[in-house]
């Protein structure tokens, strides 16, 4: 596991990283750079690698949407998180499409 207090960081770990990026877990709104951002960026440098964005705001799923991420809104229990990031992994297409929208609890 990875852990990043900013997108820059994020963005300075990963391209440290050599091995596979399985999923990036990330925020809508960050400080230095929107999370919507931050998964553009990776997702062009690892078309693999599966993206889960959360946010409290209400229109934060709106985002996620046009890019056909996974999306699970705060607040939400660890079992929540558990069990989105388990069904996102499961999942053999890395994003769920555009032409419509489920987001995890």
């Amino acid at each position: 596991m990875l852990a990043a207090s900013s997108g820059t960081e994020a963005m300075h770990l990963e391209a440290q990283f050599k091995r596979t990026i399985h999923l990036l877990i990330s925020d809508v709104m960050m400080p230095d750079m929107s999370g919507p951002d931050l998964a553009s960026v990776l997702k062009k440098r690892r078309p693999e690698m599966h993206v889960m964005l959360m946010s409290g705001y209400a229109n934060g799923s709106m985002l996620v949407l046009n890019h056909g991420w996974h999306f699970i809104r705060k607040p939400f229990l660890p079992t929540a998180l558990l069990a989105g990031v388990t069904d996102v992994l499961s999942n053999t297409v890395p994003d769920q499409g555009t032409d419509h929208f489920e987001p995890i609890f």
